[in-house]
């Protein structure tokens, strides 16, 4: 039986990781949010435990409830994407990704130097995507659980609007986004 030799090149792709547990955490998830009606166990299961912390907030009051339970999911995903990702690896890809783009202004009118800087461009994102995959790890099925019980709960209250507009996947939507940005600027998450 032949051993393999340790090459810089082996220790870099097993320092990666493979795609595999994500694309089975993805799998799982979209199971799950498939057949949370068909499945009590789970829905009963989630609904046991939100229903008492995060439900409870929810009917202390509805808009600030929402604020607390979104502020915490973001900051739960922005911790898990700061620890489970090679920050400096991602920043060196992300300067990288800068300076070809600049690269590439400063060659529009040479096709034969652009299509090289493209090439180079496209070998990066692979690279970058499975960098900022790996937090899906810890945060596929949680968040796809949440997002039903926010689903069921929103649908008994009958489907309330925060200040008269926007529904909850929306002020969810926008109100990750702001927590996000601000905590991943104060954090240094790249």
């Amino acid at each position: 039986m032949a051993e393999e030799l340790i090459t810089p090149k082996n220790l870099e792709k097993s320092k990666q990781g493979s795609f595999l547990p994500i694309i089975i955490i993805s799998i799982a998830s979209i199971i799950i949010a498939f057949e949370w009606n068909d499945i009590p166990a789970i829905k009963n299961a989630v609904h046991s435990v939100l229903n008492p912390s995060a439900g409870a907030l929810l009917n202390w009051n509805l808009t600030l409830g929402m604020l607390i339970i979104v502020f915490i999911i973001t900051l739960i995903t922005t911790v898990i994407q700061k620890y489970t990702t090679d920050q400096k690896a991602l920043k060196e890809l992300r300067e990288e990704q800068k300076l070809l783009q600049s690269e590439m202004k400063k060659y529009e009118a040479h096709p034969e130097k652009l299509a090289e800087l493209s090439k180079k461009q496209m070998e990066i994102i692979p690279k970058t995507f499975k960098l900022t995959s790996r937090a899906v790890l810890f945060t596929g099925i949680p968040f796809i659980l949440f997002f039903r019980w926010f689903n069921d709960t929103f649908t008994v209250l009958g489907n309330p609007m925060f200040f008269g507009f926007l529904s909850w996947f929306w002020f969810y939507f926008i109100f990750t986004i702001i927590f996000s940005s601000f905590l991943r600027k104060w954090m240094k998450v790249v």
